[in-house]
């Protein structure tokens, strides 16, 4: 088999995966463990996986533009926000990242729900717009035309100054060993100091983005404090998780 085809099937088995070992593609290829290496990192530097130690694993498959991923895999987030109800209460400040996932947490909270929601985003500041009972604390920045959100030294330290009860994170990717992981820098860096100044992370994650890398780092797992997806949470995606201690909703 040809360099071409080996590399051809290795993408193949991380899109079907998520993920692949060098030693379970070695076997399947009849090929060294170095050769698979060799074709990991050679992807790896096209951007077309993330290789880690052992192996490699899939980047996140979701749409970069806030437009296109308000619109993509609306039920399943719908899912989500409905099993993030139940972690909010009256009198909380609650943080709201510039996710698609945390607007759809905003968007089904009650109107008469009385929390103060701290967020730079503006489709979440809009839509929590019409919630009497609802303080809203919007933070400025730099724009980010891609995300609808803000950014930068500015989102930064206004961020710094606040202890929030809850951070509701609608990531892009998330992998016990790597941790969560984004697409845009500016934003990562936004999202690691909402993790820093929150007494409880909740991650929002559909199945699809997990076991999943991106190149910014924003946290390590075990700042998560609970996972909340799409799926059952016995499912054997989410059993590293469990197992590190992190609550699975």
């Amino acid at each position: 088999m040809i360099k071409a085809e080996r590399q051809q099937l290795i993408i193949t088995h991380i899109s079907k995966d998520q993920k692949v070992l060098l030693s379970d593609l070695s076997t399947l290829l009849n090929v060294s463990e170095d050769t698979i290496r060799r074709d990991i990192k050679e992807l790896s530097d096209q951007g077309l996986v993330k290789a880690v130690r052992g192996g490699a694993i899939s980047h996140s498959p979701i749409p970069l533009h806030f437009r296109d991923r308000e619109h993509y895999d609306v039920s399943h987030k719908q899912i989500i926000a409905e099993k993030a109800l139940r972690f909010i209460k009256d009198g909380q400040v609650v943080l709201f990242d510039s996710g698609t996932s945390a607007l759809a947490v905003a968007t089904h909270l009650p109107k008469d729900c009385k929390i103060t929601a701290i967020t730079n985003s503006f489709p979440v500041a809009a839509v929590l717009e019409d919630h009497a009972t609802v303080e809203v604390i919007f933070i400025g920045g730099r724009l980010n035309k891609t995300g609808f959100s803000t950014s930068g030294y500015d989102a930064i330290r206004a961020l710094s100054a606040i202890r929030a009860d809850i951070c509701f994170l609608g990531i892009c990717s998330i992998d016990i060993d790597l941790g969560l992981t984004g697409i845009d820098y500016e934003d990562s860096q936004v999202k690691r100091t909402m993790v820093e100044h929150s007494k409880k992370v909740i991650a929002l994650s559909t199945l699809e983005k997990i076991g999943t890398a991106e190149h910014y780092k924003i946290c390590s797992s075990n700042a998560i404090d609970t996972i909340i997806t799409d799926i059952d949470p016995a499912h054997p995606e989410l059993l590293p998780y469990s197992q590190a201690g992190i609550e699975i909703v």
